[in-house]
């Protein structure tokens, strides 16, 4: 479909810009007057065709959360300048940089244009926009309130990205040494202790342990090296397939939460995702069944959706947030004090509020901390490798050199 750029005036006599698609160009200035624009010029917008285009649509990007975020807060400045929804996201989809939301909000323009509302348009590309985030559009879109939603998502959406890059910064460092073991794992295996083996084979002496098993894994290791790296293709592939599976994708976020040091910042991290959700489930007037069912959904955990889904059921028989959330055995005291707070009080969504900026601060510190807690563990890696070398390798050339001596 051909691309138009365009200038028209707003309803206050604003100066617009941008470029919509259509069929032609009567079509073009049909949906700008039917959003509210009175078009000044239309012109035809020259796409170049080329192999490289070719090449970049057989890679499409992602759409990652810092797109997501500056999309919800250009659509809340827009709707807040009162910039009718089809003006907004056409223009939206002629300027953005990534080429896979640009198409998806080409896209969403053509089923709004079909006469669906904007939430059931976002929801045919879950790829991109998730059920809370459609969920909560949807809220907006009833409620009359869809600028202050996208101002709520962004702000979301923008937290989620910082603890991300937070821990992935935290990670980076003992990423990069378990590498730099690995390596030198590898390199002492394939071609420092065959020089000391050919060596030890000379004097035809009495070997010690430690010494006989790095040669044994020498040998394996260089005999054996196909089969070897066949068994751990296949050993990753079916890890990947269970992990992927109903079964494996549980208990792999259930046993996440219980590794040492990460387990507790990635609990932590899951609360605060919680609470600050169902803070903004509860603030955007969704009913407490519902929005626990979208909560659920939006944790990224099957461990904890679970548990959540269990309140869900829980209230729908009747019985009270806090006592639900209590038998679900998942969420601190600190949690369950504030929901029977709020329950009393009426005000569950702002002291849900506070309960997940405290998170916030304590994933920060866990964070921080976190680094300096793995050092230890790499520490012990390193000095069980320096000691297995020691007594394996240097032991018996001490031992080769007094015979030589003698």
């Amino acid at each position: 479909m051909p691309a138009f750029q365009y200038r028209a005036r707003g309803q206050r006599g604003d100066a617009i810009e941008g470029v919509i698609e259509a069929a032609s160009s009567d079509l073009a200035a049909t949906r700008l007057i039917e959003g509210g624009l009175t078009p000044v010029d239309i012109r035809v917008v020259e796409q170049k065709v080329g192999m490289s285009t070719d090449l970049a649509d057989l890679f499409p990007p992602r759409v990652t959360l810092i797109d997501l975020v500056q999309f919800s807060r250009q659509m809340h400045s827009l709707l807040k300048a009162g910039v009718p929804i089809l003006s907004a996201l056409s223009g939206l989809a002629a300027s953005l940089r990534n080429r896979t939301l640009a198409k998806t909000l080409a896209g969403v323009v053509e089923q709004l244009e079909a006469g669906r509302d904007f939430s059931t348009a976002l929801s045919r590309y879950p790829e991109v926009f998730s059920v809370f985030y459609v969920s909560l559009v949807r809220v907006g879109e009833t409620s009359g309130r869809l600028q202050e939603v996208f101002r709520q998502l962004a702000a979301y959406l923008d937290r989620e990205k910082k603890t991300r890059d937070q821990i992935r910064s935290a990670m980076r460092y003992p990423s990069v040494v378990l590498g730099a073991i690995l390596v030198a794992v590898v390199v002492i295996n394939v071609f420092v202790v065959p020089a000391f083996s050919a060596m030890f084979a000379r004097y035809d002496a009495e070997l010690p342990l430690p010494t006989r098993v790095l040669i044994g894994m020498s040998d394996l290791t260089i005999n054996h090296w196909q089969l070897l790296l066949a068994g751990g293709v296949v050993l990753f592939a079916a890890t990947r397939m269970y992990v992927h599976s109903d079964t494996g994708r549980y208990q792999w976020h259930k046993l996440k939460l219980r590794l040492p040091v990460v387990g507790k910042v990635l609990y932590q991290a899951t609360l605060a995702r919680f609470t600050r959700l169902f803070a903004l489930v509860q603030h955007s007037g969704i009913p407490i069944v519902t929005g626990l069912t979208v909560v659920a959904k939006a944790l990224d955990n099957d461990f904890i959706e679970e548990r959540v889904l269990t309140m869900r059921d829980g209230i729908e028989r009747g019985e009270s947030l806090s006592n639900t959330a209590a038998a679900t055995g998942v969420f601190d005291h600190l949690v369950l004090q504030m929901l029977q707070v709020g329950e009393a009080s009426g005000a569950t969504d702002e002291l849900l509020q506070e309960i997940a900026e405290y998170y916030d601060d304590e994933v920060e510190y866990s964070i921080q901390k976190l680094s300096s807690a793995i050092e230890p563990v790499l520490t012990v890696v390193l000095a069980a490798i320096v000691f297995l070398l020691a007594t394996g390798i240097f032991l018996p050339m001490w031992d080769l050199a007094k015979v030589a001596l003698h």
